[in-house]
C-alpha cells in the first residue's frame, strides 16, 4: 500500500508544536487526527506496543566508519548518529522546531543572543549526566584551529559566534559565543541577529568527559569516533557490534531519558538494491529507508506487497554533476585558502557548461530512470523547499542541435581525427567523469552522460566508479585532474541556506566554485533585519538562483522523490523530511 507523505501531515500543526515553535515545553499533542486515513491512524488500531525484537533496516552502501557527529561525512554514518546521538532541539513533520536535549529556548530582543534551557534527567550511554558543559565542549571543538585540518566540514555552525575568529587564531582561551550559564543552562552569542539561531545550534552533541583530554586532530581516529562498544551518546541505541561493510548493530539504551526503547535492538544491513525487493518480502528487512529509499523502478512492486506500506514525497535533495572549476597545488590541509586554487582551464568557459547542460538529456533520466517520479532542476533550490522559483532561472532544455550551436560560436570548431572537437587552444579536450558506487539510478547516469556529451563532439573519459567513501575523499581532497564528478546534495530541513556548499571559502564548496557576487548575495539573504521577513529572502535567493543558473558551476540534474518502505509489523515510525529515524524509541514489531 501507498501513502502520501502530503496526506499523513495534512492538518498536522499541533498545540505541542506551536508551543515547540515559541520556545515552549510541554508534552507534545497528537500530530495528525486519528479518524484520518493516514498510517499512524491505521498503527493505533495494531495494539499496544510491545517490547523486544530486532528491527532490520536497509542501506544501499557501507559507513565510512566515522561515527563522531562533529567529523562524520556520509548519510550512511548519519543512520547510525541519529540512533545514538541528539541535539539540543530536533524539527517535526511541518519543519517546525520542537525541543529534545533542550526542553525550552528563549531569545533576546535583538536575536543576537539564544539561551537554552536542558533537561536534567538526561544521561550518556556510559551512566554519566549531559550538562551545558557537554554543549560548550561540542562547539568549541568545531571551532579549533586543527578541526578542518583533521577533516571537519562544520564551521558554520560556529563562525557566526563571538569570539571565533579570536579561538581560531589562538587569541583567546575560550569561544565567546557559547557559554555554560548554569549546569542546565547554554547561551549561545552571534556577531549579528541571526535568522538561522535554531538551525546553527542543533548540531548533535557529544560527550565532554571521554574526548576532553584527546587532541581535536586526534579525534577522528580515537577508538570512541569508530568503534562499536566505545561511541557514547545520548540515544536511544548504542552501537555495539560492527561487521565492517556488512551490518551495523544498535543494542537499546536501558536508561534512555524519554524511557527505555520497545525494540531490543536496530540492525542496519548494507544491502545491494537488486536483493532488496525480495528481503522486504520475505520479511527479512522492515524498513528501507534513507538515503536512497526504495527505487522509483521497485516503487510499483513494493507498493503491490500485502505487507509493506510504501511512503512517497519529494524530496529536499537532488543530484548534481559537479564542474571542477579548480584544482590544488598539492594537499591543502585548509581548503579555504584560495591562494592555492588552480583554475581548471576544461572548465573555464561559461559557453561550454551552458552547452553541456543542453546536451544532457535530464528529463530523460526522470522519465526513464525514476519512471517519472522526479524533476528537472536549473538550480539547487528543489521542488519541496520555498526557495525553489523555476522562473527566476535559465531553462536548459534538452537540445543537441543548441549545444552544437553554443560550441560552433564559441569556437570549438577544429576536430581531431576521431571527430571529437579540440579545445580553444588546440590541443585535445577530454573531460574526465567520476562517480559513486551506492545509488544506482546515479550509477546508470554516468554513461548516458558520456553518450550525450559525445553526441555533440565532447570527448568523455568515464572513470571506474568507486566506494562512496573513497569517491568524496578524493573529490574534497581536491589535487587530481577531475573534471566533471556525480554527487548528491541535500538542503537542510530548517532552512535552504545553500552557502554550506556554494559560499566560495565553504568546506563542502568541492567545486571550487569563487564568485563574489554569489557570495555576496548568500550574504544578502541572511542579512538582518531585511531577512527576517519571508518574501525579501525568496527575492535574494531568485537572484542568486538566476545567477547559478547563468554561470553553472553545476549541473543540477533531478530531485528524485522519496519512497520509503516499512513492514506492516513495524509500527511507532515516523516520516519527517528527510528523516524517518526520528523517536526510534517509540519503534516497535508485532511478535
Amino acid at each position: 500500500m501507498k501513502k502520501s507523505l502530503a496526506l499523513m501531515l495534512a492538518g498536522a500543526l499541533s498545540l505541542g508544536t506551536i508551543l515547540a515553535a515559541c520556545g515552549g515545553g510541554g508534552e507534545e499533542a497528537p500530530t495528525t487526527d486519528p479518524t484520518e486515513d493516514t498510517e499512524q491512524g491505521e498503527e493505533q488500531a495494531a495494539g499496544e506496543p510491545q517490547e523486544g525484537g530486532t528491527l532490520n533496516a536497509a542501506m544501499f552502501s557501507a559507513p565510512a566508519g566515522q561515527f563522531n557527529p562533529i567529523f562524520y561525512s556520509d548519510s550512511y554514518e548519519a543512520n547510525i548518529l541519529d540512533l545514538t546521538h541528539e541535539a539540543l532541539i530536533s524539527l517535526d513533520e511541518e519543519l517546525q522546531w520542537i525541543p529534545s536535549l533542550a526542553k525550552e529556548w528563549e531569545f533576546n530582543d535583538e536575536y543576537t543572543e539564544l539561551t537554552y534551557f536542558l533537561n536534567e534527567d538526561v544521561k550518556w550511554h556510559d551512566g554519566e549526566d549531559f550538562t551545558a558543559d557537554d554543549v560548550v565542549f561540542t562547539y568549541t571543538a568545531i571551532a579549533d584551529p586543527d578541526y578542518t585540518a583533521a577533516g571537519g566540514v562544520r564551521v558554520d555552525y560556529v563562525n557566526q559566534l563571538v569570539g571565533y575568529e579570536e579561538y581560531l587564531a589562538g587569541e583567546a582561551d575560550t569561544l565567546a559565543g557559547v557559554e555554560a550559564v548554569d549546569e542546565f543552562t547554554v547561551k549561545f552569542t552571534f556577531k549579528e541577529p541571526s535568522i538561522t539561531a535554531n538551525q546553527y545550534t542543533s548540531f548533535p552533541i557529544i560527550p565532554k568527559h571521554v574526548f576532553e583530554d584527546v587532541a581535536v586532530k586526534d579525534m577522528p581516529e580515537h577508538a570512541a569516533s569508530r568503534n562499536a562498544g566505545d561511541v557514547v551518546g545520548t540515544g536511544p541505541f548504542q552501537l555495539t557490534d560492527i561487521l565492517e561493510g556488512q551490518q551495523y548493530v544498535l543494542e537499546r539504551n536501558e536508561d534512555y531519558w524519554q524511557g527505555k526503547p520497545y525494540l531490543d535492538r536496530v540492525v542496519w544491513k548494507v544491502v545491494n538494491q537488486d536483493v532488496m525487493l525480495g528481503q522486504l518480502q520475505n520479511e527479512e528487512l522492515h524498513m528501507v529507508g534513507l538515503p536512497g529509499g526504495v527505487p522509483a523502478a521497485d516503487a510499483s512492486d513494493v507498493e503491490a506487497m500485502p505487507n509493506v506500506t510504501l511512503v512517497q514525497d519529494q524530496d529536499f535533495g537532488y543530484q548534481y554533476m559537479g564542474f571542477k572549476l579548480h584544482h590544488s597545488q598539492g594537499e591543502q590541509s585548509d581548503w579555504t585558502d584560495k591562494s592555492g586554487w588552480v583554475p581548471n582551464e576544461k572548465l573555464q568557459d561559461v559557453n561550454l557548461r551552458q552547452a553541456i547542460a543542453h546536451a544532457v538529456n535530464r528529463q530523460g533520466f526522470v522519465d526513464g530512470l525514476l519512471h517519472g517520479s522526479g524533476t528537472v532542476l536549473n538550480a539547487p533550490f528543489p521542488e519541496a523547499s520555498w526557495a525553489f522559483n523555476p522562473d527566476a532561472v535559465n531553462q536548459y532544455d534538452y537540445d543537441s542541435e543548441k549545444a552544437n550551436e553554443i560550441l560552433d560560436e564559441a569556437g570549438y570548431t577544429e576536430r581531431d581525427a576521431e571527430g571529437f572537437r579540440l579545445g580553444l587552444d588546440g590541443e585535445e579536450l577530454t573531460l574526465n567523469l567520476d562517480f559513486p558506487t551506492g545509488n544506482q539510478v546515479r550509477e546508470r547516469t554516468a554513461p548516458i552522460i558520456k553518450e550525450n556529451l559525445e553526441a555533440v563532439g565532447l570527448r568523455v573519459n568515464m572513470r571506474s566508479p568507486r566506494e562512496a567513501a573513497a569517491h568524496f575523499e578524493m573529490v574534497e581532497k581536491n589535487n587530481t585532474d577531475w573534471d566533471l564528478y556525480l554527487a548528491g546534495w541535500g538542503l537542510s530541513t530548517g532552512d535552504p541556506d545553500p552557502s554550506g556548499i556554494h559560499r566560495s571559502t565553504a568546506p563542502y564548496n568541492y567545486l571550487r566554485w569563487d564568485n563574489a557576487e554569489s557570495d555576496e548575495l548568500l550574504s544578502k539573504a541572511l542579512q538582518t533585519p531585511e531577512a527576517f521577513d519571508l518574501e525579501y529572502r525568496q527575492q535574494i535567493y531568485g537572484d542568486w538562483a538566476n545567477l547559478y543558473s547563468q554561470e553553472l558551476p553545476a549541473l543540477p540534474l533531478y530531485s528524485a522523490n522519496v519512497n520509503v518502505a516499512f513492514n506492516t509489523k513495524f509500527h511507532g515510525w515516523t516520516v519527517k523530511p528527510r528523516n524517518v529515524n526520528a523517536d526510534s524509541h517509540l519503534w516497535w514489531l508485532e511478535q
